[in-house]
């Protein structure tokens, strides 16, 4: 009976402490799963915020991106006493560099998308964040010298062929795609160096602050030419150009809630909500056309992607039951 009085305890108390962690977890990666549609379903949704801010041209809204975003972040820090991580990044030259190269990169590609979708192309920009993930596999093998499994080759390979398709099909290079997917690519490679080191609001404001003067300075020579729309069509445009600021940081932060909850297989998979969500705005809001070559070449994206996933989700499956089993040794 003692046995019985000890060991029923302690097997209700076993229990319960494996069963907390696993309800835990699980609450964990579904908070986490919310933050990441959040996230990428408010960045799917960006053409239509841009198309609202018509008549501002590509330059204007980036310009306001920047400069309302350097002050939604201050407001932010301020708020979360986050000023001594600005500091501490400042003393250090080479977090500083990283973080200004990092911040040109995001300039090239702000840029490219605003023009993609005020000029009609928002299929195309829709396409470089299909490719992305390509991109970036090219990207380890090219500047981190690592090697790819075949499934890794296969989707590179499908990538290619999807791209000379789509080239044949638009009559030129699919240059906006191209941009979009190697300035965001090289963009993410950037930050990756960073390890950590610096969290989301914080690297936003340090990019934004260095491309403050530069924003600055579009904004009035686009006044001197009579090309600025900021002040001159209301309140409403004002207020919603001024809104960028928050448009741009909310989803940073509910990307960077998400990654801290979620494995990069979940990530990985969430992020093609965004390609997805902007390729049906394109074609069903904005009306642009797709012809059965640009269908084909797409469809052959899609392909390259399928595969690219099916391949990190068997090595992420392989890799936690490796480390169950070296666990269990131990």
């Amino acid at each position: 009976m003692e046995t019985v009085t000890v060991s029923k305890p302690q097997t209700d108390n076993s229990a319960t402490t494996a069963g907390k962690p696993v309800k835990a977890a699980r609450s964990t990666a579904a908070t986490g799963v919310m933050y990441g549609v959040g996230a990428y379903g408010l960045w799917g949704l960006l053409p239509i915020y841009f198309m609202l801010l018509a008549p501002a041209n590509s330059i204007e809204i980036v310009a306001n991106r920047v400069i309302w975003s350097v002050l939604f972040c201050a407001i932010i820090i301020t708020v979360t006493h986050g000023w001594g991580k600005i500091r501490t990044v400042s003393t250090s030259p080479r977090l500083i560099g990283i973080l200004a190269l990092a911040g040109v990169l995001i300039l090239i590609n702000w840029l490219t998308y605003v023009y993609a979708v005020t000029s009609g192309s928002a299929i195309e920009a829709s396409l470089g964040y299909f490719i992305n993930p390509l991109v970036s596999v090219l990207l380890g093998v090219i500047l981190l010298k690592e090697k790819l499994r075949p499934l890794q080759w296969m989707a590179v390979g499908v990538g290619f062929v999807a791209v000379v398709v789509l080239t044949v099909s638009y009559g030129k290079l699919p240059w906006i795609a191209l941009a979009l997917a190697g300035s965001f690519g090289t963009y993410g490679f950037v930050k990756n160096r960073l390890g950590g080191k610096v969290d989301a609001i914080t690297s936003l404001s340090v990019e934004t602050a260095v491309l403050a003067p530069v924003a600055v300075v579009a904004m009035v020579v686009l006044g001197f030419f009579g090309q600025l729309t900021l002040t001159g069509f209301g309140a409403g445009h004002f207020w919603l150009m001024a809104a960028s600021g928050i448009v741009t940081a909310v989803p940073l932060l509910f990307f960077g809630a998400s990654a801290s909850r979620l494995s990069m297989t979940g990530i990985g998979l969430l992020q093609f909500m965004t390609p997805v969500i902007q390729f049906i705005i394109a074609i069903t809001v904005m009306g642009e056309h797709m012809s059965t070559f640009r269908w084909i070449g797409f469809s052959i994206v899609w392909v390259a992607l399928i595969i690219l996933t099916t391949d990190m989700m068997r090595h992420y499956r392989q890799t936690a039951y490796l480390r169950r089993a070296a666990a269990a040794q131990n």
